[in-house]
């Protein structure tokens, strides 16, 4: 695995919960559930289901949607999530002029700092669309890329049975799974989820809890 720049930072500034910070995945079978495109309508569902189940997720947020709902956004860092960035615009990327990609990704930094009092040190490059100018660009601004080991394409499947089915199938050993809480099949498809995850013996943990608490640099991509 290539290792980037990710929560030395976050883990810094936020103090993540004794069950998260005590997870030791050289000993035990850890899994990144991640969500991108939030905080949207259906965040605060998910987030109540998060606490009940003891589940530390990691969510990568659209800087108009911190805007919009900069409530959710602190909710979701007071809970022990971790947090990143996941653009201003929702844009690709490597279409957009270097000024372009900048202000995605600082803007963002702004609106999240803003609502949360975190600035994060990771971000999602929106559709997986990115190259070394991006990556490039990201380290000027002090973000680690975060993609994933699987993507349920939960957005085209919309049916919670096969985004169950999705998930469990694309779930292995220090993986990172790819969702929308802006998803409602999403939403609704967790309670059984994450019953079938932890009967099959996953912990699930915040991507920074997965990395082991590595320094990490930016600029790099991880997985």
């Amino acid at each position: 695995m290539v290792i980037h720049a990710l929560l030395a930072a976050a883990l810094a500034t936020t103090s993540l919960p004794a069950q998260a910070a005590t997870v030791d995945c050289d000993r035990v079978k850890c899994l990144a559930l991640t969500f991108d495109d939030g905080p949207g309508e259906g965040t605060p569902t998910l987030l109540k289901l998060l606490k009940r189940e003891g589940v530390k997720a990691t969510f990568f947020l659209v800087g108009k949607q911190v805007e919009q709902r900069p409530q959710i956004a602190r909710q979701t860092l007071a809970q022990g999530h971790a947090i990143g960035n996941h653009t201003w615009s929702h844009a690709s990327l490597p279409t957009l002029l270097d000024e372009q990609i900048l202000d995605e990704l600082k803007t963002t930094q702004d609106a999240i700092q803003q609502a949360t009092g975190l600035r994060p040190t990771m971000f999602r490059p929106p559709y997986g669309h990115t190259d070394d100018r991006v990556l490039g660009l990201a380290d000027q601004v002090e973000l680690g890329q975060v993609l994933w080991t699987g993507t349920t394409l939960d957005w085209k499947l919309r049916d919670a049975k096969k985004i169950k089915a999705a998930v469990l199938r694309l779930a292995k050993r220090d993986g990172v799974i790819l969702m929308h809480d802006t998803v409602p099949a999403t939403v609704k498809a967790m309670p059984t989820i994450l019953k079938e995850l932890k009967k099959q013996g996953y912990h699930l943990v915040t991507v920074p809890t997965l990395l082991r608490g590595k320094k990490l640099e930016p600029g790099v991509s991880y997985p």
